[in-house]
């Protein structure tokens, strides 16, 4: 048996062609993009730039307003020193009793008030006289840009110093002067930034949803459904539930959809067309390939019957060879790549050495080119196959192995040039061995093995031999390799395995057999 001259046989089959590459280099390409991490979808940074852009605006806007409710508190602190000064101001007394001044200064928090008139000024109330003024503020020439810088510094570093705080009082020319701490005025400030910085951010949230809600109606939804579109189609162009569907959209969204969808359409029908092409080109090919086989037995035989001495042969026989060299030229010509599927194969239970015989006879050895052909099978082998596709399968692997050693050395006698076909079985499965003693195969030939057009050996050759013999075997559910553990020549090893048979028709059998050997 093939599988066990060298005792190297393993089980399983093994995938040596370069589909399993393919298949991992698909799979790669094709791994889903739609889990994208949440700091890099497009939804996410919107709404982080919406939020961005709200408190931005919020802080444009809070800062003229702290600027604005400092010049009110010292507005209205002045106002009210005005109207307690105008009643201290009235008294008959020239001198303002201490109590009187200890409860108007109590009442306004100030520490000194002042009152200057027509270049007079008259002291109305003092608790204190302060070392030093840190900071003289005239209410009405104070600019926008200074109030926004005072606003910030008595924030920030305000809260020891004293504040001289002056201001007319109406239209009557009279001005108003006041001495007072600013830790109350920044005691305030700082609430009042903590109430509009909780307010702002409401106000921020709020503003960033609506916005968000909008632009993901608008724009994001969108363009997340033509992003999940096109990763689906892409994985799988030629199925045509996956070109999307346009909304109903004037906008410019609704063009790029309406855009999108004209396109993979077109795409598709271009791909369904080239497949086409690919199928028939292939499949013309395939044709091409094993009629210009049996073409070329034909011809063999043709160039036996010119030797005959029958005058009706030998007019015709010159007419047969050139209609048959011009079939051959014609079929190698229109050899072209694709891919098509074979038929499913038909099995039935066969003689596998009948089919070798055929085989053989087809392939039409010429006696001087030396080569031997062994057909070791055993005469009642049997196997589940289709027999014309296992017959194409072999007579392939046969015509390449015979073709490698014709061009081997030719006309040296010293030189074995043997192809033999050996079928053995484990378990289940049938082990067909077809080796030769040729050249072997180069390493092009071995790293392109059945791959149409790059897996021949030969400059002329097409490659589609080894092919076809991959894609029948496979479609009977087997394997096909090449044994890498010969020093020389070429040895292919198929592994077919039988049809499984139903537990109703095994137990019947069974029954036959036991009741075969009880009579």
């Amino acid at each position: 048996m093939a599988g066990k001259e060298d005792g190297s046989v393993t089980d399983g089959a093994v995938d040596t062609g370069p589909e399993s590459a393919c298949r991992a280099s698909a799979c790669e390409k094709n791994r889903p993009l739609s889990r994208l991490p949440l700091r890099h979808r497009l939804s996410s940074k919107v709404l982080l730039l919406t939020v961005f852009s709200v408190l931005v605006a919020e802080v444009l806007i809070f800062v003229p307003s702290v600027a604005s409710m400092r010049m009110r508190w010292l507005t209205t602190r002045l106002d009210t020193v005005a109207a307690a000064s105008i009643v201290l101001a009235d008294s008959e007394s020239p001198i303002v009793p201490r109590s009187v001044q200890d409860s108007v200064l109590l009442a306004t928090g100030t520490k000194a008030i002042a009152l200057r008139e027509k270049g007079a000024s008259r002291l109305l109330a003092m608790s204190e006289m302060p070392q030093k003024v840190d900071q003289h503020i005239d209410l009405a020439h104070t600019s926008e840009a200074a109030a926004i810088w005072d606003a910030f510094d008595t924030l920030f570093t305000g809260g020891d110093r004293t504040l001289r705080v002056y201001g007319p009082i109406g239209d009557s020319g009279k001005v108003i002067e006041l001495v007072t701490s600013d830790a109350p005025l920044r005691q305030a400030m700082l609430r009042y930034a903590r109430n509009v910085a909780l307010l702002s951010l409401v106000i921020s949230l709020i503003a960033a949803s609506l916005v968000y809600l909008a632009i993901n109606e608008l724009l994001l939804r969108p363009v997340r459904r033509m992003h999940r579109n096109m990763i689906n189609f892409a994985q799988a162009p030629d199925d045509p539930t996956r070109i999307i569907i346009p909304d109903d959209r004037k906008d410019e969204l609704g063009v790029a959809q309406r855009q999108l969808a004209a396109m993979q359409s077109d795409l598709q029908r271009t791909f369904s067309e080239q497949k086409h092409l690919a199928d028939l080109g292939l499949a013309v090919s395939k044709i091409n390939h094993d009629m210009r086989n049996i073409l070329a037995s034909a011809q063999l035989m043709s160039d036996h019957l010119a030797d005959a001495r029958d005058p009706v042969v030998q007019r015709f026989a010159p007419k047969l060879i050139r209609t048959l060299n011009r079939a051959i030229s014609y079929a190698e010509s229109v050899i072209a790549y694709g891919r098509t599927q074979e038929a499913p194969p038909k099995r039935r239970r066969v003689l596998l050495y009948t089919i070798i015989t055929d085989v053989e006879e087809t392939l039409a050895i010429e006696p001087d080119s030396a080569i031997e052909f062994r057909n070791l099978v055993p005469q009642d082998f049997e196997m589940d196959a289709d027999t014309e596709q296992f017959f194409r399968i072999i007579t392939n692997l046969c015509r390449n192995a015979v073709q490698a050693m014709s061009a081997d050395r030719p006309g040296d006698q010293s030189v074995v040039k043997r192809l033999t076909v050996t079928a053995g079985r484990i378990g289940s499965v049938a082990i067909i061995g077809i080796e030769d003693t040729g050249p072997g195969l180069p390493q092009k030939a071995r790293d392109n093995l059945f791959t149409a057009f790059r897996g021949s050996t030969r400059s002329d050759g097409t490659g589609l031999g080894l092919a076809i013999a991959h894609e029948l075997v496979r479609a009977h559910g087997g394997s096909i390799e090449l044994r890498e553990d010969r020093t020389c020549g070429t040895h292919f090893e198929i592994r077919i395995p039988d049809m499984p048979v139903s537990l109703a028709n095994w137990r019947r059998q069974k029954e036959a057999a036991e009741a075969d050997k009880s009579a």
